[in-house]
């Protein structure tokens, strides 16, 4: 039986000992890694690479993480790809900032390098979606989740998500009508046991509202405890 190939992570830090050091542990648990120091490279080097995962600096001379982010949620390539800003600026707008720009986690320096091959594993674990046998398609009003395409179609038009807001509009979708807490969705969704990320569901799930666009209201706010999808739209229920 032939090897699966081994998962592709890029590396972008201007400090080569962080870079090396991460680019260290990832081979160490079977990833093949690329390295960049000179951030005007990334772009260039991940069209060549095609990385199924970018471990992004946000301090960097020149031009700075969250710009190279902006250029992968633009470029039609590498769009798809789940970014994780590893970077030493720990505020929590900066933090909301990082994922509002989209990106899937947000590791602080100084970092344990344990934790950040276990996010990254989560994260390409959710990319993977779930095979079948047969598709399966979930639809509410004009959403269509394609399971098995790993697909999002609002009004018959194709809405690009990442890999957590799709994982995380699939969870609301299979559990219409139930509420979901934030603790729920980050333990299901982000596969974390903590409550100190909570305001990462309401990050994504403004996002997510946004790009759903006039279908945004399927997912309905339960104050105080968490989300869930509607079982019919207030204007449909009336028709």
């Amino acid at each position: 039986m032939a090897e699966s190939p081994r998962k592709k992570v890029l590396v972008v830090d201007d400090e080569s000992d962080v870079a090396d050091l991460v680019a260290y542990n990832l081979k160490a648990k079977g990833f093949e890694v690329e390295t960049v120091n000179d951030p005007t490279r990334s772009i260039a080097v991940a069209r060549s690479f095609m990385p199924d995962l970018v471990v992004l600096d946000v301090m960097m001379p020149e031009i700075n993480g969250t710009q190279i982010c902006r250029m992968l949620r633009a470029d039609p390539k590498l769009k798809q790809i789940p970014v994780v800003f590893l970077t030493a600026k720990v505020e929590e707008n900066d933090r909301i900032l990082g994922l509002e720009i989209g990106a899937d986690d947000y590791v602080c320096k100084p970092f344990s390098t344990k934790e950040l091959v276990l996010r990254i594993q989560n994260i390409l674990r959710r990319s993977e979606g779930k095979g079948g046998e047969e598709p399966v398609k979930l639809i509410a009003g004009s959403i269509e989740l394609d399971v098995d395409r790993h697909e999002v179609k609002v009004n018959g038009e194709v809405v690009e998500l990442t890999a957590t807001e799709f994982k995380l509009l699939h969870l609301l979708m299979e559990r219409r009508g139930r509420v979901q807490t934030r603790e729920h969705l980050l333990l299901n969704v982000w596969n974390y046991e903590t409550e100190i990320e909570t305001r990462t569901v309401d990050t994504h799930v403004r996002r997510l509202r946004e790009k759903l666009g006039s279908e945004a209201d399927w997912i309905e706010t339960i104050r105080g405890v968490g989300y869930r999808l509607a079982e019919r739209k207030v204007h449909e229920s009336s028709a």
